[in-house]
């Protein structure tokens, strides 16, 4: 179906947009899969904040132009899915790695996060990002430790001086 030239302009203005405030992109061929799984992972990724978009190539290669992603254009070859991630870096590329492990028609081509392309083969690096929850936690337990070791630094003086009385109570008590 032929596309006009004010919805190819919109098209590439919505997904130019989506880019500008993206901080990770995913690309990959979706042949072979059937509509009903699509569907599926559309959901997936709203439920993700992962913006989800089937676009023409040429579209795409001026819609990321004069973003972080134009490094994308070199793989920018057959049908294209592409997956940005709004607000968590890792979230486009856990989406798209379970999606593809349960459908073997799905091929990630490539990723890009901080201007830089790179293989679909490290997609992990990308996956594996802790979310902004687990961040927190992470920060929060490593700030939280000094402190906690100081109060049983504290604690154990007491402890201490009680242990050395009880052991001199005990050692009188046998001498007597």
């Amino acid at each position: 179906m032929a596309i006009g030239l004010e919805d190819k302009k919109q098209i590439v203005s919505e997904v130019n947009q989506a880019a500008a405030s993206a901080l990770s992109a995913v690309l990959a061929d979706y042949r072979g899969v059937d509509v009903g799984e699509l569907t599926a992972l559309r959901k997936t990724a709203r439920e993700n904040k992962v913006y989800l978009r089937v676009v023409r190539n040429t579209l795409l290669k001026r819609a990321v132009a004069d973003t972080e992603f134009e490094c994308i254009q070199e793989v920018l070859v057959g049908p294209t899915l592409l997956a940005l991630s709004q607000e968590d870096p890792g979230a486009a590329a856990r989406v798209l790695k379970d999606f593809a492990k349960e459908n073997d028609d799905f091929e990630i081509k490539a990723l890009s996060v901080g201007g830089k392309l790179l293989e679909a083969n490290q997609i992990d690096v990308l996956a594996k990002l802790p979310t902004l929850d687990q961040a927190r936690s992470i920060l929060m337990s490593v700030m939280l430790a000094p402190v906690t070791k100081l109060a049983r630094t504290v604690n154990e003086v007491p402890s201490k001086v009680t242990r050395a009385v009880a052991a001199v109570r005990d050692q009188k008590q046998e001498a007597a």
